[in-house]
């Protein structure tokens, strides 16, 4: 199965993606994690995308299309993947079906996850990081056990500041006008499957099986 998850920041695309790849054995593959990664380690691409990040905006088209043809030439993805995160744009909806067909692949099934904007803010904005060991938290779904020390190892929470609520605002605008138009995109190949994202994780994830017909 090649399965993409598309859905507002915050929809729970990356917590739908790594149950998909534990059902059907393949691997997730996150440009957000990839991102963030490459942030941390400051790497060259990752100081060249900090800014874009930090301020809510996408990462250049060209840059996650590298990262994503990496992975999908050179992971363990002969039985399929989950894309989560990627793409965001027609552009780079386009580069993906024209890495696919060099490959003689295609994608099977486009999962979207319709949350709306005040939940997805609520979702977000609640959310604190640990910065000694980096355990996640929110403030209303996961609290610590102490007002805002990390339960694992008492280190300081902080909020990432694309987790503030004007950035998740920025992020959900950005999200209507760049990645939105992937719906109609998907749905004209009749792939697109429209899952409700509001509700307890597992409910979601039957859902998204149910409609996939396994």
């Amino acid at each position: 199965m090649r399965i993409i998850i598309l859905g507002p920041p915050g929809a729970g695309k990356g917590t739908q993606a790594k149950l998909l790849s534990s059902h059907y054995s393949i691997p997730h593959i996150s440009t957000g994690d990839i991102i963030r990664e490459e942030i941390k380690r400051n790497t060259v691409l990752g100081v060249k995308i900090r800014g874009y990040v930090e301020r809510g905006e996408l990462v250049p088209d060209e840059d996650v299309i590298e990262i994503v043809k990496e992975k999908i030439l050179l992971g363990n993805c002969s039985r399929g993947f989950v894309l989560d995160g990627f793409p965001r744009t027609i552009i780079q909806a386009k580069a993906l079906d024209h890495i696919l067909n060099g490959m003689g692949l295609r994608i099977d099934a486009v999962i979207n996850l319709v949350v709306n904007e005040e939940e997805i803010v609520r979702r977000i904005s609640g959310r604190r990081i640990c910065r000694s060991c980096g355990a996640t938290y929110h403030l209303v779904f996961n609290p610590p056990e102490k007002d805002l020390k990390c339960s694992v190892c008492g280190g300081e929470l902080y909020q990432r500041n694309d987790d503030m609520e004007e950035t998740v605002r920025r992020r959900v605008r950005i999200y209507n006008i760049e990645t939105k138009p992937l719906i109609g995109y998907y749905e004209e190949r009749g792939l697109l499957i429209n899952v409700n994202g509001v509700g307890d994780i597992n409910s979601v994830f039957s859902e998204i099986l149910r409609k996939l017909g396994r």
